[in-house]
């Protein structure tokens, strides 16, 4: 009777038989009247913090579960990374070994090896040439790899001098870095072949001041423990080349030495190695650095 009452009453007769037939996930209305209708709702439930009583249970308890399924295996990641393994003493690069106590540049095996050398073999003949029995000097490496931070030195192992060098030299035919460093290796050889004898020391000992830290002062330890060797040789009989026969191929080669260099460079990593003993005092000194000219007592 009213045309607009019965306008209205028609539109809400379409809205109910539409909301009837809409699948479930229709969107929702669109109208004005319904988008403010959902803003109202949402900044409402904004300002109270309220919700519908289920959803904030099922939320929290997901959120539970994940934070505690995330927290764990990440705890036992940061435990893992954090859990520092036992350095190695072969195979592995200087600067991973194990440090003496005195000097962190230079490893423990190597001050360990050479000081026992020194109180007990300086008089022993043929000292470095003499092999050391093989499962002997094994089954040290293989202890020493577990990660000693400390070496027994009472282990009757310890006692055979043979065993003790076998064991430095095969030190240093293990490093995966030479102690004269693959990428200055052709360099050494290059300067021990300068005809000039004056500029071959010069070169040298710049080639040597140029290594790494490590490489630097773990070969002038070594250096001066051979000095040390070779002057007690009228008893030992290990003069510098025949110390440098037994160690210039051991320290004076490439990561991936092949027989071309072998057969080709040998005679210049003897002579390197013996050029080193006899001029150690020289080769390690500061004095030049200072603005100090030094030269060998003989070249």
């Amino acid at each position: 009777q009213d045309p607009g009452f019965a306008s209205q009453a028609l539109i809400n007769k379409k809205l109910n038989d539409y909301r009837k037939v809409s699948p479930a996930g229709a969107k929702p209305d669109s109208s004005p009247k319904g988008s403010r209708g959902l803003g109202i709702r949402a900044e409402f439930l904004k300002q109270t913090g309220t919700s519908t009583p289920r959803a904030p249970r099922q939320d929290a308890a997901v959120t539970k579960d994940e934070s505690s399924s995330q927290k764990t295996p990440w705890g036992i990641n940061i435990m893992k990374k954090n859990k520092k393994s036992a350095p190695r003493a072969f195979g592995v690069r200087l600067e991973d070994c194990q440090p003496a106590p005195d000097n962190k540049n230079v490893p423990l095996i190597v001050e360990a090896c050479c000081r026992v050398v020194e109180d007990r073999g300086l008089e022993y003949m043929g000292i470095y040439r003499v092999p050391g029995n093989n499962a002997v000097v094994s089954s040290l490496q293989e202890q020493l790899n577990k990660g000693a931070t400390e070496i027994n030195l009472q282990d009757e192992r310890w006692q055979d001098l043979n065993v003790i060098s076998s064991l430095l030299k095969s030190f240093f035919r293990k490093l995966p870095e030479p102690l004269f460093t693959d990428d200055k290796y052709n360099d050494f050889i290059e300067a021990n072949r300068i005809e000039d004898a004056s500029e071959r020391m010069r070169t040298l000992r710049k080639l040597i001041r140029d290594l790494p830290g490590h490489y630097y002062e773990t070969l002038k330890f070594l250096v001066g423990h051979l000095k040390t060797i070779a002057d007690h040789s009228e008893k030992n009989k290990m003069e510098p080349r025949n110390l440098a026969l037994v160690f210039g191929p051991t320290l004076v080669r490439t990561s991936e030495d092949n027989m071309t260099d072998m057969v080709t460079h040998m005679p210049d990593r003897y002579k390197i190695v013996e050029t080193l003993i006899q001029h150690s005092d020289w080769f390690f000194s500061d004095k030049e650095d200072k603005g100090e000219k030094v030269s060998p007592a003989r070249w």
